[in-house]
């Protein structure tokens, strides 16, 4: 007689013996790459946020006319221009900070008043307006025009320091 052939029994297959592939499973340092692409995704659209926000910032505009008003029922003044331009010609009793030191010298202005910033045509003032307003003051406007147009007027001017 023959004899019957049974199937061995075999442990377990090559298969599933294999341990998985390293291309399966992320590496530490793939998550820590992840997470850092993730950091700088979330910075990125932070930064995007805040400078929509800066953008937004409507700054109050006033004409010469207006801030010749405000200069006389006493607001408080402030000339964001250069000593350089300052000394050529200011507006009396008004008070220079340049623009580039406004940030660190806003202590420098009063809370308690109104603040009209100026400036040689008007643009640094519309900047000086908006830092000011960042740091809580409420009651700012920048002078449309500046000095420039504040002169052309025939309002009171001074010179040197």
């Amino acid at each position: 007689m023959a004899k019957k052939s049974t199937p061995r029994k075999t442990s377990t297959s090559k298969a599933m013996t294999q341990k998985p592939s390293s291309s399966s499973t992320p590496s530490l340092l793939t998550w820590v790459i992840l997470g850092a692409v993730a950091v700088l995704v979330i910075y990125g659209v932070y930064q995007q946020i805040a400078f929509a926000n800066r953008q937004g910032t409507r700054v109050p505009e006033i004409n010469v006319q207006q801030a010749y008003e405000k200069y006389q029922q006493g607001a408080f003044i402030l000339d964001v221009r250069q000593p350089e331009e300052w000394n050529e010609g200011h507006i009396p009793n008004t008070t220079l900070i340049p623009l580039d030191q406004l940030a660190q010298r806003v202590n420098e202005v009063p809370r308690d008043r109104e603040i009209v910033v100026v400036c040689r045509s008007g643009n640094r003032s519309r900047e000086g307006t908006r830092i000011l307003l960042e740091n809580g003051f409420k009651q700012v406007s920048s002078m449309a025009g500046g000095v420039t147009d504040w002169a052309a007027k025939g309002f009171p001017l001074v010179k040197g320091p």
